[in-house]
């Protein structure tokens, strides 16, 4: 088979499209023959050199695939050959076949072609185990940033599916797609983003917020939150390291959580993925929760993908077609 390996870490030229040998399950797992891969921003932070796959995990890149089962491996039982699946990964999706614990694939939502499915189970599976990790509730509000990527563009629709009340932070060209999705409160992130959205909410400031970014928002997020409000950090796009107020946190019986789906688990993983099936798939089938704007990109060129997410200028998901 063919797959994107890396050249050493580095810019998006670091990646090549070679000669790797097939794969085949084992006990428990499935083989896919890729149709798509979801692409998404810790690839470009693996590629750097910076997120490294779990231990045992496939050093290819790669988060979230759909495809073809073409191989079963012993003892799985709900999967025949040339069954449709999207898959939550570990890492691998960058190549034409990818190896997955069973639990882990699951079928796309009815009516969605399997590219566009491709796109839509990382950030499923992320928005959902994050929302229910805070506990949010039908009524409070909530906060994501960056709401015109692939994760905002889930999280805004899926909490106001829940009963939410949504805000989001964008660049000025994106708002209004942000506000489509169902966002009451539209910021622009180059402005001072938390003296508009407690404007906006007349200082009271949201319940949860979903943060993307991580240091360099940390005490603006905590300068947001309502009492007994719950921040939960998933990425880390502008830093690692920040001061954080406990005198200011302990006065808004407030919560801090930082997760991260990619090293769960496999259990954990096959869970949240089976909830995904069961309560984020008939939203999707439905029409609630729509699909986000797609680049498409051959995976052969995957460097052109990750020069297109890295810019920002692209709105929803870029996906690989194989």
């Amino acid at each position: 088979m063919h797959a994107i390996t890396l050249d050493g870490f580095g810019g998006p030229e670091k990646m090549r499209w070679t000669e790797v040998p097939d794969l085949h399950p084992g006990r428990g797992e499935v083989r896919i023959r890729t149709t798509a891969v979801g692409v998404n921003r810790a690839d470009l932070l693996q590629r750097q050199g910076f997120y490294p796959p779990p231990a045992g995990a496939s050093e290819i890149l790669g988060l979230e695939c759909s495809g073809v089962i073409d191989e079963i491996g012993e003892g799985v039982e709900d999967w025949q050959i040339g069954d449709q699946a999207v898959a939550l990964l570990s890492g691998g999706g960058y190549a034409e076949q990818v190896v997955v614990p069973a639990g882990q694939a699951i079928r796309p939502p009815t009516g969605i072609d399997l590219i566009s499915a491709a796109g839509l189970i990382e950030v499923a599976a992320t928005v959902l185990s994050n929302l229910d990790r805070v506990h949010l509730n039908s009524g409070e509000w909530f906060l994501v940033h960056g709401g015109a990527g692939g994760i905002g563009t889930f999280a805004i629709q899926y909490a106001r599916a829940l009963g939410a009340h949504v805000a989001t932070t964008a660049s000025a060209a994106k708002l209004a797609h942000c506000r489509k999705l169902g966002a009451e409160i539209v910021i622009d992130y180059s402005d001072d983003w938390l003296t508009q959205l407690m404007m906006a909410t007349s200082d009271r400031g949201v319940d949860v917020i979903l943060d993307i970014i991580g240091a360099k928002y940390l005490a603006d997020n905590l300068s947001a939150l309502r009492d007994d409000g719950r921040l939960v950090i998933i990425g880390m796009q502008k830093g690692t390291k920040a001061e954080l107020n406990i005198a200011k946190l302990l006065n808004k019986r407030g919560t801090i959580t930082a997760t991260s789906l990619r090293g769960r688990p496999a259990a954990q993983k096959a869970a949240i993925c089976q909830q995904v099936a069961e309560r984020v798939w008939p939203m999707v089938a439905s029409g609630q929760i729509g699909l986000a704007p797609e680049t498409r990109v051959p995976l052969p060129d995957a460097e052109e993908a990750h020069r297109l997410l890295a810019s920002g200028d692209i709105i929803g998901k870029v996906i690989l077609t194989a």
